[in-house]
């Protein structure tokens, strides 16, 4: 399922199902809803608690990093996990959302998403 978040503030967001639905739900809102809105007086809550949910992640990534082993590195390259086919984070598929939504705070425009 493609889901597409749209404000007048800036271009449209599109996005597949489940890392929709998991962004959807860390800004507060129902992720089975197949369509929303992020209200003007909800966006800096909604901004807040998506910021600290990427916060969050990069610090698992981090922790992950620093506890990984060059066996851990040379299995992955093998397994085809690394370059582009590494695993996506949270803090890269949410900065477009996060950008659309300071850009509509900005403008006081809602957010939209439909599916």
């Amino acid at each position: 399922m493609l889901y597409t978040f749209k404000s007048a503030a800036s271009a449209d967001v599109l996005m597949l199902g489940e890392p929709a639905k998991k962004l959807v739900a860390l800004i507060g809102k129902d992720p089975a809803d197949t369509q929303g809105i992020v209200t003007v007086e909800q966006l800096p809550g909604a901004i807040a608690r998506l910021r600290a949910a990427i916060e969050e992640d990069r610090a698992r990534q981090a922790e992950r990093e620093r506890q990984r082993s060059a066996d851990d590195e040379a299995a992955d390259r093998e397994a085809g996990r690394s370059g582009m086919a590494a695993p996506v984070g949270l803090a890269q598929r949410a900065w477009p959302l996060l950008d659309m939504m300071e850009a509509s705070l900005k403008e006081e425009t809602p957010v939209i998403w439909t599916t």
